[in-house]
């Protein structure tokens, strides 16, 4: 069934290595004119890293989005009832967020978020950035990959000597997975020679 997809709500968490990344996809996202909603885990919001400041990222996501990001319980709990999201992409998706929609644990503005859309029977796409899938975590990863309205950007390995279990999806290919999962469809192929 397809989504007639205008605002996409856009779930980040604390991939922090991944966010320049992240930032240009949400720019190019923004670009091909769809409203992008930003919500923050508690850790983005709030932690300074060798990558950047938590307020630099902000500073440059509302510049981007002209959004200020959804970074309470409070203010991602509505999001689903009141409708107001067409589509969630979590990007990047960290293996402990990752285990925490498996198992509908919703204590940060990105769970809660993700759990109240997904009353709505609408696609959620996850683009995942774990040092652990291919370990303890990749039974989450088979629950989610076999649920209803679930999509993934593609993945691979990003460095299969150093971190055997390591994936990371291409980001580059977060666009084409919103729009096919727009229309109920998985982004194919879903493996991919590393993570970009």
């Amino acid at each position: 069934m397809e989504t007639i997809v205008k605002n996409i709500g856009f779930a980040i968490t604390g991939s922090f290595c991944t966010f320049n990344r992240i930032l240009a996809e949400i720019q190019r996202i923004a670009e091909a004119g769809y409203n992008v909603i930003p919500i923050f885990s508690f850790a983005v919001a709030e932690m300074d890293t060798r990558f950047g400041t938590a307020a630099d990222f902000r500073r440059r996501i509302v510049e981007i989005t002209g959004k200020e990001p959804v970074d309470t319980l409070v203010l991602a709990e509505p999001l689903g009832p009141s409708g107001a999201i067409d589509l969630m992409a979590v990007a990047p998706c960290t293996g402990n967020t990752l285990a925490k929609i498996t198992h509908a644990i919703t204590d940060t503005p990105v769970t809660m978020a993700v759990k109240a859309h997904f009353r709505n029977n609408k696609p959620v796409v996850i683009a995942v950035s774990s040092n652990d899938l291919l370990g303890i975590n990749f039974r989450n990863l088979g629950t989610l990959m076999s649920m209803k309205n679930i999509y993934f950007v593609p993945f691979g390995q990003d460095d299969h000597v150093k971190k055997p279990k390591s994936l990371i999806s291409d980001y580059s290919l977060l666009l084409p997975a919103i729009e096919k999962a727009a229309r109920g469809e998985q982004l194919q192929p879903l493996l991919v020679s590393g993570g970009k």
